[in-house]
């Protein structure tokens, strides 16, 4: 590598979280295209580096890393950026919602994003009709986290987390791109939107928006992306 990290991504994928904090934390890296409109996530040289065909990976003179929640927790260890510390007293709340965000609200975005793989096609919508509301449960529950204004949770200063979240949020507005998003109102969650405001006047955020077609708003009021290459889907 020409530089210590290169991200394999796609745009507005899960790597779109890992390239925000990269560039929050102004670390040198590489960006290379896993092209899904050729399911390059799934050929044999992917695979070798996640067996799971998922996006991002991350590599590192250590080695390859995947998983979201794992690459952001190496990254903000390593660096000692955009995270409390392993000593500090806030550190197992962060570590709680951190995982809350990858194990709950990501595997339940999946599910409405994906809900074909996971039930027969022409049962898809009951299971995103059911979905939906966990959903807005979980958005009440960071809300009210995000009210108290943590650190790691805060709107002028942003954390691995920070970023993981706006990006889910941004998904829960654009996606399925065939199905009801009404479900989804940021003004419902007015704590969460500040946060998302502040994100976006961030240079980290500028940088995003400029590789991978994001557009202006990429959080608060999103649109589809329009990368140079690449597909988001």
């Amino acid at each position: 590598m020409t530089a210590p990290y290169r991200l394999h991504y796609a745009p507005d994928n899960a790597s779109l979280v890992i390239r925000l904090a990269l560039e929050e934390m102004g670390l040198p890296y590489e960006a290379v295209l896993v092209d899904r409109r050729q399911n390059e996530q799934d050929s044999a040289a992917y695979r070798q580096l996640n067996p799971n065909g998922l996006i991002p990976v991350l590599d590192t003179p250590q080695g390859s890393i995947f998983e979201t929640a794992a690459i952001l927790l190496w990254l903000a260890d390593t660096h000692g950026q955009l995270a409390p510390s392993p000593e500090a007293p806030d550190r197992a709340a962060f570590l709680k919602w951190l995982f809350f965000a990858s194990n709950t609200l990501h595997a339940d975005l999946r599910i409405l994003f994906y809900a074909e793989k996971y039930i027969d096609a022409a049962q898809a919508e009951t299971l995103r009709d059911g979905i939906r509301p966990r959903l807005r449960r979980h958005l009440q529950v960071l809300q009210a986290e995000a009210k108290n204004a943590p650190t790691w949770l805060h709107p002028e200063q942003p954390s691995v987390l920070t970023y993981y979240l706006a990006c889910q949020m941004r998904w829960m507005a654009l996606y399925p791109a065939s199905a009801d998003r009404s479900w989804y109102q940021l003004s419902d969650i007015p704590h969460l939107q500040a946060i998302l405001t502040q994100l976006e006047t961030r240079p980290a955020t500028q940088s995003a928006i400029a590789a991978e077609g994001l557009g202006v708003t990429p959080f608060t009021s999103p649109s589809y992306a329009t990368p140079q290459e690449g597909s988001a889907t």
